[in-house]
């Protein structure tokens, strides 16, 4: 059948993508990773050429870890590379039950549950929840999977608060009275500038509207940039915050250095949501080899190594940070190793990654409409496996960058 009327459309789409400045383009193929050595770490290979990678979610580097790899290995040899079914057929394998019970038991919950990413696990967790009597309050930064988990929930009513914005939250919540249940829903830590939600004051400001919904208001938080990297055991921000949400999304695949995503809570919302998430009964989980190698890397990080290598993490990125200042760049403040750069201009913030690029160095820029005009961004990411050569010589690429 022809598609060239189609094709047609689709591609002025493309076209006003690329006016707009929202086109992502061709993608950059990594073709090899190559290991630390000496005073610098490791570096990936584009075009032939070696860049020091600090867009990476690899918070801990861990996925180039030998732990991780032999693991991965002998677990490929004893179950082979895929589960060969959905999980309620005959796709639950040993290491899964395993991960589940760790995982658990690292965010001292009840249960836990797998899914093949995080995206899918947010889809997944919250779109149950919802009912035509439910009432879901969010933060404006959530990520792009919690605002599509809405567009498909389809409760009863919904509202957004400015991000942070406490008082915001607690008027939506007192108007939205009335509903069976509320859902108050927040990232942990904001992907685009690494700041941390308030998780202390949103539980205590929840649990003071619970007694309006006979179903309760619910917290959940999606910590996906958090667990790994965040807190002085990398517990995230529930251990940052010294707080504990009703239902806690995680990841696999940024601090752990693996694949998939996760819930942890009650063991009653957990078996719903094996009985009525979509995304866990329909599609297939990680493989036994990526969670034998997950149950490696939560191994590692609760190790002595794990506390060694998150304080090394911190040193890096608040010596990252406080080049930047030194170098009267603006950034936040913070302890995650998201670590933004303020330029508030399009064209410099592209200039600048493309110099930076130049210079053997992968950065990120975000840049109108992606963000507000005058938010623009450059969102770097340190990695543990990083050196302070590395950070050294991203600031000093940064240095040579005309004003």
């Amino acid at each position: 059948m022809p598609s060239d009327r189609l094709q047609t459309q689709l591609q002025s789409q493309l076209t006003e993508l690329d006016g707009e400045g929202r086109r992502k383009g061709a993608e950059r193929v990594i073709e090899a990773v190559l290991p630390a050595t000496g005073s610098r770490g490791p570096r990936v290979v584009i075009g032939g050429r070696e860049f020091v990678r600090m867009n990476s979610n690899s918070y801990l580097g861990l996925s180039q870890h030998p732990r991780l790899i032999e693991a991965e290995h002998e677990a490929a040899v004893r179950y082979g590379v895929g589960p060969g079914a959905v999980r309620f057929i005959s796709g639950t394998l040993a290491p899964h039950a395993q991960l589940e019970q760790r995982l658990a038991s690292f965010h001292g919950r009840e249960a836990a549950m797998l899914f093949s990413s995080a995206y899918a696990a947010v889809l997944s967790t919250l779109v149950p929840l919802m009912t035509d009597q439910t009432a879901v309050v969010s933060d404006a930064l959530n990520h792009n999977c919690v605002i599509n988990a809405l567009r498909l929930a389809r409760p009863r009513s919904k509202a957004v608060y400015a991000h942070l914005d406490l008082q915001g939250l607690d008027r939506a919540l007192t108007d939205l009275r009335g509903a069976e249940r509320a859902v108050v829903v927040t990232d942990g830590i904001f992907s685009m500038r690494g700041a941390h939600a308030p998780l202390a004051e949103i539980a205590h400001l929840v649990a003071g509207h619970d007694q309006y919904f006979p179903h309760n208001a619910l917290l959940v938080v999606d910590d996906s940039h958090g667990v790994g990297a965040f807190g002085l055991s990398g517990r995230g921000t529930e251990e940052f915050t010294g707080t504990h949400a009703d239902l806690l999304i995680g990841t696999l695949g940024k601090a752990f250095g693996v694949n998939g995503g996760y819930v942890v809570g009650p063991q009653t919302l957990i078996d719903f949501l094996r009985e009525t998430a979509p995304m866990y009964i329909f599609s297939n989980p990680i493989t036994p080899p990526e969670a034998c190698a997950a149950l490696a890397a939560l191994g590692l990080l609760e190790s002595d190594w794990g506390l060694e290598r998150l304080a090394g993490l911190r040193h890096l990125t608040e010596r990252f940070r406080g080049g930047l200042r030194d170098l009267g760049l603006e950034t936040l403040d913070g302890a995650h190793p998201v670590v933004p750069l303020f330029l508030r201009n399009t064209q410099r913030t592209r200039q600048t990654v493309a110099r930076l690029y130049e210079a053997g160095i992968l950065a990120t820029g975000l840049t109108f409409p992606v963000v507000p005009r005058g938010d623009e961004s450059i969102r770097f990411q340190v990695n543990a496996d990083q050196t302070e050569g590395d950070i050294d010589t991203v600031l000093g690429a940064l240095a040579a960058v005309p004003a």
